[in-house]
């Protein structure tokens, strides 16, 4: 009997120009925000053959975040994450994701930032 293999798709460090902040100074124009994502995938219920029709393509959820990031502007880091987390989510075989946001240009001597963590309804 074969176990159940864990299964992640990640991207790292993916950097946006992003209109982001709730400053006055923050709205002039957009900011380098850089994005981790993690995806926990289910179980596969078949394999996958070698190809991408059967697996989760990570071209959607980079392109998604891509356009999300460019869709409007933000207040909060916290309020990205959370629509971020909406786009994971719904992909299919998709059922937890981390993502977090970082801000490395507020400070000369760190880089802030937020991340949560989230799992899908169970149906």
């Amino acid at each position: 009997m074969t176990l159940p293999t864990n299964r992640r798709i990640f991207i790292r460090d993916l950097r946006l120009q992003v209109s982001i902040g709730i400053h006055d100074f923050e709205k002039e124009g957009p900011q380098i925000v850089v994005v981790n994502v993690d995806l926990l995938l289910a179980p596969m219920d078949k394999p996958h053959a070698d190809r991408i029709a059967n697996v989760l393509n990570y071209d959607v959820v980079h392109d998604g975040i891509v356009a999300l990031a460019r869709s409007r502007h933000f207040n909060l880091q916290e309020t990205l994450v959370e629509a971020i987390l909406d786009l994971c989510l719904v992909q299919p075989g998709v059922i937890e994701a981390r993502v977090s946001t970082e801000k490395p240009d507020v400070y000369p001597d760190c880089r802030v930032g937020y991340e949560a963590v989230r799992r899908r309804a169970s149906p």
